[in-house]
Formats: C-alpha cells, structure tokens, sequence
C-alpha cells in the first residue's frame, strides 16, 4: 500500500504513542453523559461534562489551545490548559500527547467543566482528555478566508458519494438529509398505521421480476440451481396478500432495474407500495394529498418546500388532467383512437427518437414524457392513462381504451403511480400475454406472464387501489436536491481508478515535512527559504508535489500560500 507522507507520519505517531503505553484503539466503554447540543441547550457554569467526539481544529499558544471538538450533535469549543490536565510534575500527557501526538481527526473523550469565554463563547474547560482512536488518514481541511469565502472544501461530487463518511465528518449539514429522510420514512408510517394498514415483507429474490416494465438483474441460485432476479418491483406479492384477506398492506422495498443512470435514476432504489382492498383510483387520489400534506409537515414544518427555482406546495387538493388532455394541450394531437403507426409518425415528426420495438403504450409514454412532463410544477395528478401503458390496471368505467390509472407529477417529474387494480384473471392473462408479443419484439422492459399470480387472481382478489410512490425522488424534492445521489447514503459508483504510485526524492519530502510541521497553510517563500534548495531544485521538487496534488499553492490577497492538499 503506497502512503502519502501525512499517513506515514500519523503512524509513526501510532508506534510513539504505543511505545507510550497508550492503546490509541482501547476496547473499554468510554461512558459520555453529554453531548454538544445537550450543553448548549443546558448550559450552567462551571456544570461537570463528559463527551467524545473527533477533533476538527486547534490553536496552540504554549501551554494552552483553543480545539473543536464535532460528535453527532454538532460541534464545541474546548480549551487544553496544561496545568488543568497535568497537575503535577509529569507535563507529558500535555506536552508530548496533545501538542504533538494527536492530530485533527483523532476521536477523543473529554472530562471537563464548563465556562464561558470573554468573547461569550460556550466552552468546555478540559480536565482530563483520553485518546478514543487514532485517525491514520488526515481529514480534507477547508480554510476560510477573510471574505468568508471557503477554500479547499471536499465539495467534489464524486469523492463525497465515494466516500460519504468523509463527506459526513467535514459537511456535516449534509446530515440533515438524511434526518428529513428517515423523518419521511418515519411519517408515511404513521399515517399508514394509524388508518389501519400492515407493514410487510415481501422477496428480494423473485423466480419472476413482476410488477413493472423494467429491465431486471439477474443472478443464479446453486442450490436450487434456478435463475432469480432482483425485483423491480414488489406489486404482485402486495396483491397476493390482498388476496389472502389483509384489507391494507404497505412495504417499504429496495428496488432494482438494471438501466441507465442518471440525476433522477440509481440502480438501486426505494419504492413504497400500498394497496387497499375496496377503494378504487379516485379514493386513492384523495389518500395520497392528505398523504404527501402530512410528510411534507413532517419532515419540514410548512406543505411549502423550495425545489431549484420552483417553490412547491404538497397543500392538498391537487388539479386533475387526464393524459389525452395533457397531450393535446402540448402538443396539438389527439391520441384517441390513433394507430401505433398513427403514433410512431407523430412522436418522429416532433423529434421524439423511436424505434420499431416500441408499442403504442411506450410511444405514448415518450411523447407524454419528452413534450409535457416538464409542464407540471405543483403537484397534479395526470389521469386515465391508455390501455397499452398500464397491464396491471382495471380498464376505465367509462372510456374506452384507457384505464383507471394516475400519476402524481411534481416539477415535471413522476413521484406516485397509481391504480384500481386490475383483478379479471382473464383480462390480466392478456396483457401479460401482449406483454410477450413485445417482448418477442425486442423490448428488454416488457413484463413476464406470472403463472402463479394469476392463479391468485382467480381465487379471486376484491376491488382494490395500490399506490406506488418512490421515496428517493420525494425526499429530493423535500430537501431541495435536483441530485438522487445526495439523498442516498452510498449511490452506485463506477470502480474507484487506481491511484498512481509516486516516487518522492528528498527534496520533495524537505517539503512535506516543512508543511507537515505547521497547522496553517505557510507562506511559500517562507517553505521556499527553510528548504534551502537551490531555485533548479526547488521548482522541480514543488512542481512534482502540485502536479501530484500532494500540496496545493493559492493565493489569498496578494500572498501565495503554500498547504499540504
């Protein structure tokens, strides 16, 4: 393993402190009886303390030094007074320890009192500190200058998704995504729960990927020696519980669809599905206003949340347009009766790319999704979807070719879909079976014939409306990111590239190690001059460090700065 010089110096400190007798990894439960925000909130002078946490930033004058201490609450400020921690003789722990052995992001346990500073700073005043775990890699430090303009914040988009954990530690108001999202979770729950529904479980592994028109991963099992997908979806076995008597089942389920990637699309997702025996897509309607109302209070106080430009409002009722409407208002052209041929002539004449694959259901949808998808802000439901996009769906009452289907748009993007579910075995075994014929046509989305769920079917499932809401798009809107990968933990990532080996002279590491004896970024004639390399030697070596992005040199008003990247 190829260490940069910081890494190599954090574990020579490592063997230091072991030499020490101190285990920079101790086993023992470090019992804490505050935390950052609880002091805050409780502040009294000169009250006992005990927290832990990581070291984020230090000043040290001599004998003393101002830190920062983050736990999962937020952040404090403590002050290290050398006589306070070693009161008698033995300076060490001070002196050799703290001074020179920790370094920032080493987790530590503090034991102190509290005081306030002559500038009003709540502060903890560190009696005894301990040594919880020695970080081996240095945290990304961001600098402030006096503009307040930060400098050399971990704001790549891509090493933050890699490496979350370090995007947590340094942006920790990345935190309170997730918060809202475990808040959402934790709301549609209750009101789920409180009208009466169950909570269930249903198969990752599925002998057949049902319940959607989408491309499927596949695996093996070898003990069964049978094919098994990863679901798309979890719709059939939902409604196979309908089935067998329960009158409303949910389920929070990770999804997985083997397709393109993008701001809006993961491989892997979060759907919620719900359906509810005897009530019919205009019930549901209803349900999913108050619903998303209830969330959005929720998670934000207020039905109002800010997305981009666009200033949202989940305040229900929400409009109703049917697609044929929405199209026509759009685009100038009436679907209704039209041929697939109609369709696929119109859909090119406008620009849309289509293929001989493509059905009327898949012609409709592009046409709908490329010239009236973005129209729709606020939350508005878009109805009565045709017979071909929708093979789970009961055909409409009373119009003919469509169904009794909605889809809840917010910000030109689908967060619900919804249906009264189509519970005739006979017609359902139908659109399975033109489900088929596309797929023999060459459509990898087209759904398989689940044997099995229409034996389900043919006990007999009452009338019923399911509801199919993804939870990772909702949240995105709810926290103001157009980006699916901010509001997952740990998005799919292409393999990490293999960082370059680089051979270091001397005269590069006369550099590193005068920049590793600072906290602060120096000044670069400053380095320049206690390097004492000739002016050849020098531009070689710090040229190499840049290019390698090992230091990093910024100017800030009219001085260069020299800083270890």
């Amino acid at each position: 393993m190829q260490l940069s010089e910081q890494e190599i110096i954090r574990r020579e400190k490592l063997n230091k402190l072991t030499e020490m007798g101190i285990n920079a990894f101790p086993a023992d439960e470090y019992t804490i009886t505050d935390t950052t925000e609880s002091i805050k909130q409780d502040f009294s002078e000169n009250k006992q303390v005990k927290i832990a946490g990581r070291l984020m930033s230090r000043r040290i004058q001599g004998k003393a030094s101002f830190a920062e201490l983050q736990d999962s609450t937020g952040k404090i400020q403590v002050y290290f007074n050398r006589d306070e921690i070693c009161t008698g003789e033995d300076k060490t722990l001070y002196n050799e320890v703290y001074k020179h052995l920790l370094d920032i992001g080493d987790i530590i346990g503090i034991e102190g009192e509290l005081f306030t500073t002559q500038v009003g700073e709540k502060t903890v005043l560190v009696k005894n500190f301990t040594l919880l775990t020695k970080a081996l890699r240095p945290l990304p430090q961001a600098k402030t200058d006096e503009n307040g303009v930060v400098h050399d914040g971990f704001t790549d988009p891509e090493l933050r998704y890699r490496q979350r954990y370090v995007d947590l530690t340094v942006n920790p108001q990345v935190k309170e995504i997730f918060v809202k999202r475990t808040k959402l979770f934790n709301a549609m729950r209750t009101f789920f729960n409180d009208a009466g529904y169950f909570e269930v479980e249903t198969p990752i592994l599925q002998s057949i990927p049902g319940g959607a028109a989408a491309k499927p991963f596949i695996t093996h099992h070898n003990a069964l020696d049978i094919p098994l997908y990863l679901r798309i979806a979890n719709e059939l076995y939902l409604k196979r519980l309908i089935v067998g008597g329960f009158d409303g089942v949910y389920e929070f389920s990770k999804n997985f669809r083997n397709e393109g990637m993008d701001r809006t699309h993961n491989p892997e997702f979060t759907a919620m599905e719900i359906y509810v025996a005897y009530k019919d897509y205009n019930w549901m309607m209803d349900f999913t206003e108050k619903l998303l109302e209830f969330c959005a209070i929720q998670v934000n106080g207020t039905t109002t949340a800010t997305f981009g430009e666009h200033n949202v409002d989940f305040k229900a009722p929400y409009p109703r347009v049917s697609m044929t409407e929405a199209i026509l208002k759009f685009t100038g052209f009436d679907i209704t009766g039209k041929t697939e041929k109609e369709l696929y002539d119109f859909a090119k004449s406008i620009g849309i790319e289509v293929n001989e694959t493509m059905g009327k259901g898949k012609l409709i949808d592009e046409i709908f999704g490329e010239k009236c998808e973005g129209n729709f802000i606020q939350p508005t439901f878009i109805t009565d979807y045709p017979i071909e996009m929708s093979p789970l769906t009961k055909k409409h009452r009373s119009k003919e070719g469509l169904t009794e289907r909605f889809e809840l748009m917010v910000c030109g993007k689908e967060i619900a879909n919804a249906y009264s579910e189509l519970n005739d075995p006979i017609d359902q075994r139908e659109r399975f079976e033109a489900q088929m014929a596309l797929s023999e046509r060459g459509d990898d989305e087209a759904m398989f014939i689940d044997q099995d769920f229409l034996r389900a079917l043919e006990y007999g499932m009452p009338p019923t409306s399911g509801l199919g809401i993804g939870m990772d798009r909702l949240i995105m809107f709810l926290t103001n990111n157009a980006s699916i990968q901010e509001v997952l933990f740990f998005p799919q990532m292409r393999p990490e590239k293999a960082v370059p080996q680089i051979e270091l002279g001397e005269d590069e590491k006369v550099i590193l190690e005068i920049l590793n004896s600072q906290e602060e970024a120096m000044s670069l004639a400053e380095v320049k001059e206690r390097s004492q390399l000739s002016g050849k030697k020098w531009d070689k070596a710090s040229k190499t460090l840049t290019k390698n992005n090992l230091v990093k040199v910024e100017k800030i008003d009219e001085n260069l700065l020299m800083k270890l990247a």
